[in-house]
């Protein structure tokens, strides 16, 4: 049934390889749904690297077709889950209570390369997490995280106590912690919303990685871009596959499939995704933007590694319904983080 309705669908919406006229040896069409724009690292990088290492990997049998997705990307998870899509991404939090080992990733100060962190995210959940299932009904196919999150604001941030009572976007899981013991009001939205949020004054800032300058174009509606040296928080994303679709493929093509994923797949998502603060940073000075390097010894950066003091533990009480443990979790992924780093 779910076969039937995601055929009918493209055929319906004129999106098939045989409908467009255009012929193709493949066997298999994976549709991926996205739903940034082309200028982020994921579609601009990640989407077509995975696309040609699966379809070298199978032989041509299996291709891959990356589609815009209009929808929330709150309901991608859904939309793979029932088939409609095979493929698709999204922000773990952006589902409140289902993936909640993954936010050891999100613990403030962890995390300052994004590569390195999505590597031992993959690694912990592959130790560790895996057994608690929360993605049952989704084949996972990786993990990264985003670069280090930051402030991007319509006003200077010179101490914590400017922080104070603004609206700020937020997007979900441990940054939610941050922003209560900040006392920001927190107005939760997806990131791409962050533009439309800010020009209109719906908000004064976004928790976001300085990539977003440039691929939301943030640079168009902060005044600040305040970079803390290990950033405030990073998030964790997966990239999912229906099961279905996967099981109805060959042993061989399965295979090759999840030989293209796993680390390899985490590595590339993370390593391009860090790469791009770097390019978001370069926009915003060229648009004017009051960017702000923060080292360790001034006064704002020590009110906030003092005020992020034990959202650790908050993680941890956080998963204590589950059944990995959560502390040998912690630490794992920690001494992995340290030793990529190296």
């Amino acid at each position: 049934m779910i076969q039937v309705k995601k055929n009918l669908l493209w055929a319906l919406c004129g999106t098939s390889i045989l409908a467009s006229g255009v012929a193709s040896a493949a066997e298999t069409t994976l549709h991926v749904a996205t739903w940034l724009p082309p200028t982020s690292s994921q579609n601009a990088i990640v989407w077509p690297t995975w696309k040609s290492w699966v379809e070298k990997a199978t032989d041509g049998r299996v291709e891959v077709v990356i589609e815009n997705y209009t929808g929330d990307p709150k309901t991608i998870f859904d939309a793979v889950e029932d088939g409609v899509y095979d493929v698709g991404f999204s922000v773990n939090s952006y589902i409140p209570g289902r993936f909640k080992l993954t936010s050891v990733a999100e613990i403030p100060g962890e995390i300052t390369d994004a590569e390195v962190g999505s590597v031992a995210l993959w690694n912990t959940y592959e130790k560790f997490f895996k057994d608690d299932e929360e993605f049952i009904g989704l084949e996972l196919l990786a993990l990264f995280v985003h670069g280090p999150g930051q402030l991007n604001t319509n006003f200077p941030v010179n101490s914590l106590a400017d922080l104070k009572g603004k609206k700020m976007r937020i997007g979900g899981g441990l940054v939610n912690t941050l922003a209560e013991r900040l006392e920001v009001t927190p107005i939760s939205a997806p990131a791409p919303k962050s533009y439309e949020l800010m020009q209109q004054g719906v908000v004064d800032g976004t928790f976001l990685p300085a990539e977003q300058q440039r691929t939301l174009r943030l640079s168009e509606v902060t005044t600040d871009l305040t970079l803390f040296p290990k950033g405030l928080y990073t998030t964790a994303f997966s990239i999912v596959m229906n099961p279905d679709t996967l099981d109805s493929l060959s042993k061989d093509d399965r295979d090759a499939i999840m030989s293209v994923s796993g680390e390899k797949l985490s590595r590339l998502a993370g390593a391009a995704w860090g790469k791009a603060d770097q390019d978001g940073i370069l926009e915003a000075k060229a648009k004017g933007v009051n960017v702000v390097f923060l080292t360790e010894d001034d006064a704002i950066v020590k009110e906030m590694n003092a005020l992020e003091e034990g959202i650790d533990q908050d993680w941890i009480d956080s998963v204590s319904d589950r059944k990995a443990d959560a502390k040998a979790a912690l630490a794992y992924f920690r001494k992995n983080v340290s030793e990529l780093s190296q």
